[in-house]
């Protein structure tokens, strides 16, 4: 695990010098991006490094899968995100000496981050062997307006002695492979060098490069040029080769004299448009970004954030190091979302290979709700990309031998690439995870589902689910064979978490289809089928153990041989340590499964099964997940258990910033850091929007004095802030919706807006806020305790 090298600070994360161990981490930590484009947080000079790339979301390629033995419904080919051009190199020579900081042992090395800003600046000052002392600073940004420009300024200066410098600053394809841990040696082969030349040229400071996938056929075009700022004298030269643009600044400074530039790159992709009509686009993105200049693109990268941190913006009091945790993880999502396009967002965004760049069911339960509350413009082209994948979706039905669609478990070009079937097409609640996204986001936003293609989501989804059903003799629907999201529980019978969802599922594709009759005509959707789905929905069976008076995770978990949690205190993730035939019939869970399910399908459950559920399952599950902690802080805190409510939103929004799951330098955990927002809001918050009426029940945590957050909520803005003397929510901006209403000199204030707070109904409109006392519900039951070394991992250093 890397060192914890970030200084706390409520608007910046800083590492002030250089952890060899924690190269990765950091990589990941200070990786740039905005949807569209994005790029590691390498050194300009590239080296040390864990892992190098530039990537744009959706740019992939396909690699054969392996199997031991065939089977019918396999995919065939695997899919892997690629680095692309990557402008990001730029090396230094003084005196003839490279800059390695492995060798120069900088006197100074800072990074900072900044979170208003949207920058990454460095600084270095070392001495070189023949005793000259330099300083470097850098500073790097990815528009998060313009979707193609990225932009990098660049100055070394001489601080004492006179210098010769040589800066290369590079444009390279092919130059930043994937690392591949897989024995099959296609693999390597299809990913080491997965692109062939179309087009490129150079002129005086820049050029392009235009080139092809060999298997997917994506083409892609790169741009690059440099604004300089050179002492008399200097040569600049460029060059250029298939595979990289090279410019190259050879200049002599004087003591105090300094050279630099700004470079400019940008991006283009497309699987349908001609190399010529990209390599167009680049060059038009590039000319944009250079008329802005440095100081024009720094200036809309602080109005957009200026935006999003009005709108978004958490608070803490009492937790320095939480408080900076949530505003990197807000950062981080809308670097993640902020220009994405026509392609998904993966469990990594673009911060790292982890995970091959696939998208997966997390994104749809925790990133598209939360930027649904923070950005629904966002959300809704996330969802977009979703039910375009449909056609894909269905036929994988058929090969399944179902109706309506069902969706993968990990993809990115939206057909499945999962190799391994008990963790990915046995577990079918994604169809019902992905009907949720579209449920949520309806509900926040006041939106129509057919606007961004979920009525049809909906009804697919919810045909295969009627497909998948078993009907016993006494009328009640069963699904079979199935893996919830407990990956150590696989293919089993009536998972909770599962038949919840589905039943769901259901309902949503019910209700939305009789509120759109007209569309719903149109998709072949009749009335007997609807009602199909609600009888269906109705007849579901959910497991209940009258003995225990809990629910099984599943039909008989409670009668699984308990796992002897004590004795294997140091073998930890189990699946690295003990065999799945082993696993999979044990209590022992990977990440919140049956708790999710308290949270997702809060309204099926009592708060005594609440209670008794959450002690349950606390003794048994593991978190080999990052997934976990944030179901986990949101149920405990609705059960009361702030204390370790407050533990596991820790865990959750700390994740890359202490790297608690040891493999942070792979990527950002970006559900996990969505799900520390979610935490935040939905547990200690309370927030519900399902129903038509926005809900709080806001609780506070005794080692914090102040929580406040703000959201949007069907074209509103609201600002919740919670002390210990109580809760005041604003108003913050009048949406499109409500009524006005009066204020004490009977004036019109502006529209108003019905909400609850802890069941009690309230009005806010502009300047007439609702104030509600704090509650503190006593606990059922005593707070639940963890496996034996397994308690959360987010309390204070």
């Amino acid at each position: 695990m890397a060192k914890n090298t970030f200084t706390t600070h409520p608007w910046q994360v800083r590492e002030d010098s250089l952890d060899p161990e924690s190269v990765g981490v950091a990589e990941s930590v200070f990786a740039l991006a905005n949807g569209y484009v994005g790029l590691r947080g390498v050194l300009d000079e590239g080296r040390p490094s864990a892992s190098r790339g530039t990537f744009l979301a959706g740019v992939f390629e396909y690699h054969p899968l392996s199997y031991p033995e065939g089977g019918y419904g396999h995919p065939d080919n695997g899919q892997a995100m690629i680095g692309v051009a990557d402008g990001s190199v730029i090396r230094l020579q003084v005196d003839g000496v490279p800059l390695d900081v492995r060798d120069a042992s900088p006197a100074r090395h800072e990074r900072v981050l900044d979170l208003r800003e949207g920058s990454l600046r460095r600084e270095v000052e070392w001495r070189t062997p023949t005793g000259a002392l330099m300083r470097l600073v850098s500073t790097r940004l990815v528009s998060l307006s313009h979707r193609s420009a990225t932009a990098i300024r660049y100055e070394v200066q001489a601080v004492d002695q006179p210098v010769q410098i040589v800066i290369r600053s590079e444009l390279t394809v092919n130059g930043t492979p994937p690392s591949v841990e897989n024995s099959d040696p296609r693999v390597a082969e299809a990913l080491g060098s997965p692109f062939e030349p179309l087009l490129g040229g150079s002129h005086a400071g820049g050029g392009h490069l235009v080139h092809r996938t060999r298997g997917s056929g994506i083409c892609v075009a790169a741009a690059v040029s440099h604004d300089l700022v050179l002492p008399e004298g200097a040569d600049v030269h460029t060059v250029d080769s298939e595979d990289q643009i090279a410019t190259s600044i050879v200049a002599e400074l004087e003591p105090g004299g300094s050279a630099g530039f700004v470079k400019f790159v940008s991006h283009a992709w497309s699987r349908e448009d001609p190399a010529e009509d990209l390599r167009d686009q680049a060059s038009a993105a590039l000319e944009g970004a250079r008329q802005l200049g440095w100081e024009g693109l720094l200036a809309e990268q602080r109005r957009v954030l200026d935006g999003f941190w009005e709108t978004s913006d958490v608070e803490i009091d009492g937790d320095p190091e939480l408080q900076q945790a949530l505003r990197f993880d807000l950062f981080q999502l809308l670097q993640a979302s902020a220009c994405v396009n026509r392609a998904p967002v993966g469990a990594k965004g673009l911060t790292g290979y982890g995970y091959s760049g696939h998208t997966f069911w997390d994104i749809d339960g925790f990133l598209i709700p939360t930027m649904a509350l923070l950005r629904p413009q966002d959300a809704a082209r996330m969802l977009r990309w979703r039910s375009s994948g449909l056609d894909r979706a269905r036929k994988r039905a058929q090969v399944l031998g179902l109706e309506g669609a069902s969706f993968p478990w990990r993809t990115i070009d939206g057909g499945e690439a999962s190799a391994y079937w008990p963790a990915s097409t046995a577990a079918a609640h994604i169809n019902a995870d992905v009907a949720r996204g579209f449920a949520f986001w309806a509900d926040a936003t006041g939106g129509n589902v057919a606007d961004v293609g979920g009525l049809e989501v909906l009804a697919e989804t919810a045909r295969v689910w009627t497909s998948m059903l078993h009907r016993d003799h006494e009328g009640r629907c069963h699904l079979y064979g199935m893996t919830g999201p407990d990956e150590y529980t696989g293919v089993v019978d009536d998972n909770v978490f599962t038949n919840l969802m589905a039943r769901r599922n259901l309902r949503w594709a019910a209700d939305a289809c009789a509120a759109d009759p007209d569309s719903m005509r149109q998709l072949g959707v009749s009335l007997e089928e609807t009602q199909l789905w609600q009888q269906a929905a109705d007849a579901m069976y959910i497991p209940y153990d009258e003995v225990l008076r809990v629910h099984p995770a599943n039909e008989g978990f409670t009668t699984y041989r308990e796992w002897d949690f004590e004795g294997r205190q140091d073998a930890y993730p189990v699946q690295d340590h003990q065999h799945y035939a082993k696993i999979y019939r044990r209590q022992v869970i990977k990440q919140a499964d049956l708790e999710l399910a308290l949270w997702w399908c809060a309204d099926y459950f009592t708060p005594e099964e609440t209670a008794r559920n959450l002690d349950y399952y606390e003794r048994r599950t593991v978190r080999d997940s990052s997934l976990s902690a944030a179901a986990q802080a949101v149920v405990c805190a609705r059960a009361g258990h702030l204390d370790l409510a407050l533990a596991y939103l820790r865990e959750a929004a700390l994740v890359d910033l202490r790297d608690l799951q040891h493999d942070s330098e792979e990527g950002l955990h970006l559900a996990s850091l969505a799900g520390a927002w979610l935490a935040l809001t939905c547990g200690l918050g309370g927030l519900q929007v399902a129903g038509g009426m926005l809900q709080l029940a806001p609780r506070l945590p005794g080692q914090l004095k102040r929580i406040a957050f703000r959201f949007q909520w069907r074209g509103h803005r609201f600002g919740v802030e919670t002390t210990a003397a109580g809760t005041v929510v604003r108003l913050l901006d009048a949406g499109t919706g409500g009524g006005a209403s009066q204020g004490a000199d009977g004036t019109e204030s502006g529209p108003e807006v019905r909400l609850t707070i802890d069941g009690t109904e309230y009005a806010v409109a502009p300047g007439l806020p609702a104030e509600a006392p704090l509650r503190s519900p006593e606990p059922l039951l005593p707070p639940p305790t963890q496996p034996a070394g397994r308690a959360p991992g987010g309390h204070p250093a």
